[in-house]
Protein backbone atom coordinates (compact mmCIF):
# COMPACT_ATOMS: atom_id res chain seq x y z
CA UNK A 1 0.00 0.00 0.00
CA UNK A 2 1.50 3.28 -1.01
CA UNK A 3 2.33 5.50 1.84
CA UNK A 4 -0.45 7.82 0.88
CA UNK A 5 -2.71 5.30 0.90
CA UNK A 6 -1.47 4.15 4.55
CA UNK A 7 -2.18 7.74 5.94
CA UNK A 8 -6.00 7.97 4.59
CA UNK A 9 -6.81 4.87 5.92
CA UNK A 10 -5.20 5.71 9.67
CA UNK A 11 -6.67 8.91 9.03
CA UNK A 12 -9.90 7.40 8.47
CA UNK A 13 -9.86 5.47 11.26
CA UNK A 14 -9.37 8.31 13.42
CA UNK A 15 -12.17 10.15 12.53
CA UNK A 16 -14.54 7.23 12.76
CA UNK A 17 -13.42 6.54 16.47
CA UNK A 18 -14.44 10.92 17.13
CA UNK A 19 -17.48 10.68 15.69
CA UNK A 20 -18.33 7.55 17.12
CA UNK A 21 -17.50 9.37 20.49
CA UNK A 22 -19.31 12.61 19.94
CA UNK A 23 -22.72 10.34 18.30
CA UNK A 24 -22.78 9.16 22.00
CA UNK A 25 -24.24 12.28 22.27
CA UNK A 26 -26.69 12.45 20.57
CA UNK A 27 -30.64 13.21 22.24
CA UNK A 28 -29.13 13.32 26.08
CA UNK A 29 -30.06 16.22 28.68
CA UNK A 30 -27.63 18.11 29.48
CA UNK A 31 -27.27 15.91 32.88
CA UNK A 32 -26.78 12.86 31.12
CA UNK A 33 -23.88 13.78 29.07
CA UNK A 34 -21.82 15.20 32.18
CA UNK A 35 -23.03 12.91 35.07
CA UNK A 36 -20.08 10.37 36.30
CA UNK A 37 -21.41 6.92 35.68
CA UNK A 38 -18.40 4.97 37.47
CA UNK A 39 -16.18 5.19 40.30
CA UNK A 40 -13.49 7.02 38.78
CA UNK A 41 -16.10 9.83 37.26
CA UNK A 42 -16.80 8.92 33.82
CA UNK A 43 -18.66 10.68 31.57
CA UNK A 44 -19.61 11.83 28.03
CA UNK A 45 -18.53 15.29 27.74
CA UNK A 46 -15.40 14.75 29.52
CA UNK A 47 -14.80 12.09 27.36
CA UNK A 48 -15.03 14.21 24.44
CA UNK A 49 -13.25 16.71 25.63
CA UNK A 50 -10.52 14.48 26.95
CA UNK A 51 -9.52 13.37 22.97
CA UNK A 52 -10.27 16.63 21.57
CA UNK A 53 -7.69 18.14 24.40
CA UNK A 54 -5.14 15.43 23.87
CA UNK A 55 -5.37 15.64 20.00
CA UNK A 56 -4.02 19.33 20.17
CA UNK A 57 -1.27 18.10 22.12
CA UNK A 58 -0.08 15.09 20.00
CA UNK A 59 -0.69 16.79 16.83
CA UNK A 60 0.22 20.49 17.86
CA UNK A 61 2.94 20.74 20.18
CA UNK A 62 4.48 16.84 19.35
CA UNK A 63 5.01 18.40 15.52
CA UNK A 64 5.85 22.21 16.52
CA UNK A 65 2.45 23.24 15.64
CA UNK A 66 0.94 24.86 18.95
CA UNK A 67 -2.79 25.29 19.31
CA UNK A 68 -4.01 28.65 19.58
CA UNK A 69 -6.31 29.18 22.20
CA UNK A 70 -5.92 28.14 26.19
CA UNK A 71 -6.59 24.88 27.35
CA UNK A 72 -6.59 25.53 31.09
CA UNK A 73 -8.13 22.26 32.27
CA UNK A 74 -4.34 20.84 30.94
CA UNK A 75 -2.23 23.87 32.46
CA UNK A 76 -0.09 22.22 35.40
CA UNK A 77 -2.39 24.19 38.22
CA UNK A 78 -5.48 22.56 36.97
CA UNK A 79 -6.98 20.22 39.68
CA UNK A 80 -6.30 16.43 39.07
CA UNK A 81 -8.48 15.10 35.51
CA UNK A 82 -9.67 18.63 34.96
CA UNK A 83 -9.85 17.35 31.31
CA UNK A 84 -11.87 14.17 31.95
CA UNK A 85 -15.42 16.71 33.30
CA UNK A 86 -16.59 19.80 32.35
CA UNK A 87 -17.92 22.45 34.61
CA UNK A 88 -21.68 23.77 34.67
CA UNK A 89 -20.43 27.45 33.40
CA UNK A 90 -18.95 25.58 30.03
CA UNK A 91 -21.88 24.14 27.85
CA UNK A 92 -22.32 21.14 25.43
CA UNK A 93 -21.91 23.85 22.38
CA UNK A 94 -19.31 25.07 23.96
CA UNK A 95 -17.41 21.48 24.00
CA UNK A 96 -18.45 20.60 20.79
CA UNK A 97 -17.11 23.75 19.39
CA UNK A 98 -13.67 23.38 20.86
CA UNK A 99 -13.80 19.85 19.78
CA UNK A 100 -14.35 20.65 16.25
CA UNK A 101 -11.63 23.13 15.95
CA UNK A 102 -9.48 20.69 17.90
CA UNK A 103 -9.79 18.44 14.65
CA UNK A 104 -9.75 20.90 12.47
CA UNK A 105 -6.22 21.50 13.83
CA UNK A 106 -4.97 17.74 13.90
CA UNK A 107 -6.44 17.28 10.40
CA UNK A 108 -4.47 19.93 9.47
CA UNK A 109 -1.31 18.85 11.01
CA UNK A 110 -2.30 15.19 9.62
CA UNK A 111 -2.60 16.39 5.64
CA UNK A 112 0.55 18.43 6.13
CA UNK A 113 2.69 15.82 7.11
CA UNK A 114 4.25 12.55 5.70
CA UNK A 115 3.76 9.48 7.80
CA UNK A 116 7.52 9.92 8.59
CA UNK A 117 7.93 13.11 9.72
CA UNK A 118 9.37 13.38 12.67
CA UNK A 119 7.86 14.83 16.66
CA UNK A 120 8.33 14.63 20.06
CA UNK A 121 6.66 14.20 22.70
CA UNK A 122 7.80 15.94 25.53
CA UNK A 123 5.41 13.83 28.11
CA UNK A 124 6.95 10.91 27.25
CA UNK A 125 9.98 9.15 28.72
CA UNK A 126 12.98 10.30 26.71
CA UNK A 127 13.51 6.65 25.31
CA UNK A 128 10.72 6.95 23.32
CA UNK A 129 9.66 10.54 23.01
CA UNK A 130 11.58 10.79 19.60
CA UNK A 131 8.18 9.75 17.26
CA UNK A 132 6.81 10.10 13.74
CA UNK A 133 3.37 10.97 12.41
CA UNK A 134 2.73 7.19 12.04
CA UNK A 135 3.41 6.33 15.53
CA UNK A 136 1.16 9.55 16.67
CA UNK A 137 -1.64 8.59 14.28
CA UNK A 138 -1.84 4.80 15.93
CA UNK A 139 -1.73 6.32 19.44
CA UNK A 140 -4.53 8.62 18.66
CA UNK A 141 -6.50 5.74 16.92
CA UNK A 142 -6.39 3.82 20.11
CA UNK A 143 -6.65 6.30 22.34
CA UNK A 144 -10.20 7.76 20.41
CA UNK A 145 -11.53 4.04 20.30
CA UNK A 146 -10.36 3.34 24.05
CA UNK A 147 -12.31 6.08 25.04
CA UNK A 148 -14.89 5.34 22.31
CA UNK A 149 -15.54 2.12 24.13
CA UNK A 150 -15.95 3.56 27.24
CA UNK A 151 -18.83 5.56 25.44
CA UNK A 152 -19.93 2.86 24.78
CA UNK A 153 -20.63 1.50 27.98
CA UNK A 154 -21.91 4.69 29.70
CA UNK A 155 -24.42 5.45 26.65
CA UNK A 156 -26.01 2.52 27.44
CA UNK A 157 -26.05 2.35 30.94
CA UNK A 158 -27.86 5.81 30.58
CA UNK A 159 -31.01 4.76 28.48
CA UNK A 160 -29.88 1.34 26.82
CA UNK A 161 -28.83 2.72 23.48
CA UNK A 162 -25.99 0.77 22.19
CA UNK A 163 -24.64 0.03 19.04
CA UNK A 164 -20.85 1.90 17.06
CA UNK A 165 -22.80 4.48 14.68
CA UNK A 166 -26.19 6.06 14.94
CA UNK A 167 -26.65 4.94 10.87
CA UNK A 168 -25.96 1.09 11.50
CA UNK A 169 -25.49 -0.66 14.83
CA UNK A 170 -22.80 -3.57 15.14
CA UNK A 171 -25.33 -5.21 17.26
CA UNK A 172 -27.53 -8.36 16.25
CA UNK A 173 -31.02 -6.90 15.62
CA UNK A 174 -33.01 -8.47 18.44
CA UNK A 175 -36.24 -7.18 20.61
CA UNK A 176 -35.73 -5.99 24.08
CA UNK A 177 -36.96 -9.77 25.29
CA UNK A 178 -33.93 -11.29 23.44
CA UNK A 179 -31.86 -9.22 24.75
CA UNK A 180 -33.51 -9.94 28.59
CA UNK A 181 -32.72 -13.43 28.23
CA UNK A 182 -29.51 -13.20 26.49
CA UNK A 183 -28.38 -11.08 29.83
CA UNK A 184 -30.34 -13.80 31.91
CA UNK A 185 -27.98 -16.92 30.40
CA UNK A 186 -25.05 -14.84 30.76
CA UNK A 187 -25.46 -14.26 34.46
CA UNK A 188 -26.93 -18.11 34.90
CA UNK A 189 -23.76 -19.15 33.24
CA UNK A 190 -21.53 -16.82 35.94
CA UNK A 191 -23.28 -17.87 38.82
CA UNK A 192 -22.93 -21.29 37.92
CA UNK A 193 -19.02 -21.54 37.14
CA UNK A 194 -16.88 -23.76 39.05
CA UNK A 195 -13.34 -23.52 39.67
CA UNK A 196 -11.34 -26.54 38.30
Amino acid sequence: MATDDQKTVLHDYLRRARQALVWKLDGLSEYDVRRPLTGTGTNLLGLVQHVASVGVSYFGETFGRPFPEPMPWLDEDAETNADMWVPAERTRPMVLAFQERAWAHADATIDALDLDSPGHVAWWPPDRSEVTLHRVLVHMIAEADRHAGQADIVRELIDGRAGLRADGSNLPERDEAWWSQFRATLEESAASFRSP
